[in-house]
């Protein structure tokens, strides 16, 4: 089932995510219908509180991503190669490198991208959608594109990474959002629009 994306300015995408276990009901159910949505959408990742659960899980699906990279066509190369994954209570433990810009965007945000800087490199425990417990290693897009997802479980946007100044350029953009005031081909639930 294709569910509504929150967008920018709902409560929840501000807050800290909550940690579940393996007898979360419906969980099953709540991932496949997050892929559906993230693919709905052409996103490459998707966290639980774009969706308006507050819990600690996010999907990748980065290899189309990988496609549309000209700079990096090699998806083997960019870390994207068969890279779709489930995290559930990840906890990022290292982040290593320099930091690198890129022009990230995201679901919850439609129409707007900008260059966010992250480290290129990082190492992150989770459970799997089986609840088996992994510790793995990621670098390039693979790692940034986990880390704008894990910034979700955290209550953190990718605008928040931007000076205040570029920030408050954005403020219109991001009010509009917010009022559903924004042409998007996917379905989204807006926090300003709801209370009228």
């Amino acid at each position: 089932m294709i569910l509504p994306i929150v967008a920018y300015g709902d409560p929840i995408l501000k807050k800290e995510a909550v940690e579940i276990d393996e007898n979360y009901e419906g969980l099953q159910s709540l991932i496949d219908n997050m892929w559906e949505t993230m693919y709905n959408a052409h996103g490459v990742g998707l966290a639980a509180p774009q969706i308006g659960k507050s819990i600690r899980l996010f999907i990748v699906d980065a290899s189309p991503f990988a496609e549309d990279q000209e700079e990096e066509p090699d998806p083997k190369a960019a870390g994207l190669d068969g890279f779709k994954k489930v995290f559930i209570n990840p906890i990022i433990e290292e982040e290593h490198g320099e930091n690198w810009g890129f022009q990230e965007g995201c679901l919850s945000i439609p129409a707007i991208r900008e260059e966010v800087y992250r480290k290129e490199k990082i190492v992150i425990s989770y459970f799997d959608e089986n609840f088996d417990f992994h510790e793995d290693t990621y670098e390039g897009y693979a790692a940034r594109v986990i880390q704008h997802e894990y910034d979700h479980v955290d209550g953190i946007l990718f605008t928040d990474h931007l000076s205040p100044l570029k920030k408050r350029l954005l403020g219109k953009k991001l009010n509009n959002i917010s009022k559903g005031i924004v042409d998007i081909p996917y379905r989204m639930k807006f926090p300003v629009k709801k209370r009228k």
